[in-house]
């Protein structure tokens, strides 16, 4: 079988979906509205659906993996929008070197852990 996929969209769930919204937003992402308890969340032609729906055992063992093209100077800007301060529960992990590549680690304000990655090449 061939894959012609055009894009791949998780579907994340959120404690507070108002919340959540807006650190999506302060993240970077740019919010589509597509029903009163459902977004599409975008950044230069990736995306993921973010749900007003709460399973505790879900959202503790969702993550999503996102590839940067510079682990570090993306660290950096994540730093500089300082969410740990703005959101409860938001943890920022620094950067650490594996032998695939290196990544950092955030947590949204559900739970959700992020990895944003840059593979060796």
């Amino acid at each position: 079988m061939q894959h012609k996929g055009i894009s791949i969209r998780p579907f994340i769930g959120s404690e507070n979906f108002t919340i959540s919204r807006s650190f999506y937003r302060d993240l970077g992402f740019t919010e589509v509205v597509l029903f009163h308890n459902m977004s599409y969340f975008k950044t230069e032609g990736l995306g993921f659906y973010l749900q007003d729906a709460y399973v505790k055992d879900w959202i503790d063992n969702t993550m999503v993996f996102l590839e940067v093209d510079d682990v570090n100077r993306y660290f950096k800007e994540l730093q500089a929008l300082n969410l740990p301060a703005k959101y409860a529960r938001v943890k920022l992990s620094p950067v650490v070197v594996n032998a695939w590549g290196s990544e950092c680690f955030l947590h949204d304000p559900s739970g959700i852990l992020w990895h944003f990655g840059q593979f060796n090449r």
